[in-house]
């Protein structure tokens, strides 16, 4: 359906067309992805920082992707108002706070080589009927990390030994792992997470109020798990199991997270 707010400006389902657009810093992060990922491949350069942008880039893209797939599901499912906080113009600035959305997570990819969860979209639950759509909104997040995954891995499948240089596929190994972590990550059944997320539509009401009371700890609850040194082991341990199963090479992976800790010369 499609109506005019003011003369010239076309309306979607009474939103104005100008809150489906890519933003300008999306399509920036888009470009130096791109020219890194080009810089590389040719050995233009400083190659380790060249690697660096081109990781880095890749998983800002990546998590801005994530959150658009919740903000677009949401909208389809009749959450209108989520095109007006500008969550489908693809923006990292509108995705929560932009230190824990980008920057924290950017800094445990350097310093830990995981691809943490980022920011967050808010979500008018009471707008969207039925508990099947819910649990759609909060799948659509880790469904664009598992499709990046794979994407990642069929560039690997088709090019690695055969064209490009290794420092190429070095950042490419790193970043489907990257994406390949985010995936367990956010599918884990922790409140607050996409996740627990998912299933606490069908929690009986007693349990979904022991549920959104710890929502709001997700992020401290998955670093606490994590710092146990059992827990650490057994995902860790998962995760590089399904990384040998999907064929990602682990030297590949681990020069990449060499490469782009480019300070260490």
């Amino acid at each position: 359906m499609m109506g005019y707010d003011r003369p010239g400006e076309p309306l979607v389902l009474g939103v104005p067309r100008a809150a489906f657009r890519p933003s300008a810093i999306f399509l920036a992060l888009v470009a130096l992805f791109v020219t890194s990922g080009v810089m590389t491949w040719n050995g233009y350069g400083n190659v380790r920082f060249n690697v660096f942008l081109f990781v880095v880039s890749g998983w800002l893209v990546s998590l801005c992707l994530h959150e658009y797939g919740h903000a677009v599901v949401a909208y389809r499912s009749g959450d209108r108002d989520i095109a007006h906080r500008g969550y489908l113009t693809l923006n990292p600035l509108k995705y929560t706070h932009p230190l824990l959305s980008i920057v924290l997570p950017v800094l445990v990819v350097l310093l830990g080589g995981i691809g943490l969860p980022g920011g967050a979209v808010w979500v008018d639950r009471h707008a969207i009927p039925g508990r099947l759509r819910h649990s759609l909104v909060s799948l659509a997040g880790p469904a664009i990390n598992v499709l990046f995954t794979l994407v990642l891995l069929a560039a690997l499948w088709l090019g690695y030994g055969t064209v490009g240089p290794l420092p190429f596929w070095a950042g490419v190994g790193l970043l489907a792992f990257l994406q390949l972590t985010a995936s367990v990550l956010n599918l884990l059944p922790v409140p607050g997470l996409d996740g627990g997320n998912m299933i606490q539509p069908w929690l009986s009401p007693q349990y979904r109020r022991m549920y959104d009371l710890f929502a709001p700890y997700g992020f401290i609850l998955l670093f606490a798990l994590l710092w146990s040194p059992r827990i650490n082991g057994w995902f860790f341990g998962a995760v590089f199991g399904v990384a040998d199963f999907l064929g990602l090479p682990p030297h590949l992976y681990a020069l990449g997270f060499e490469l782009i800790r480019f300070w260490r010369g």
